[in-house]
């Protein structure tokens, strides 16, 4: 059974970055593409990027390519996602997720996730 914790979530004013880390235990990070998404309350659970654990090939949401990276250390079993240039309308409940097959945008195809940390951006 894949766990997945977060951390790195927190207050942090606009203009500002944060970086999320995703620790995985109970498989082998290597074999897991790695997600993240964000939800605010009343809205569907929104898809930001994603790393193929084959290939290392990212894909991101348009919105956020250019100020969001998502990374992945094998090493360390963990996923990152670095937020720069951080906005208001960023301020969400952030979740990594994982799958041994999916890589892609739809947040009810991804298998293990994680307990989600609240970033929020001032103005």
């Amino acid at each position: 059974q894949v766990q997945l914790v977060e951390s790195g979530g927190g207050l942090v004013q606009a203009g500002g970055s944060l970086r999320l880390s995703c620790l995985a235990s109970g498989h082998t990070f290597s074999s897991l593409s790695m997600g993240w998404f964000r939800q605010v309350p009343g809205k569907e659970r929104e898809f930001l990027a994603s790393i193929r654990a084959s290939d290392g090939f990212t894909f991101y949401k348009g919105s956020v390519k250019g100020r969001f990276t998502i990374s992945r250390d094998n090493a360390k079993n963990t996923a990152y996602l670095q937020m720069n240039s951080l906005e208001p309308e960023d301020t969400a409940v952030y979740y990594c997720s994982a799958d041994g097959g999916y890589s892609g945008i739809d947040p009810r195809k991804y298998q293990y996730w994680a307990q989600g940390t609240q970033v929020t951006v001032s103005s």
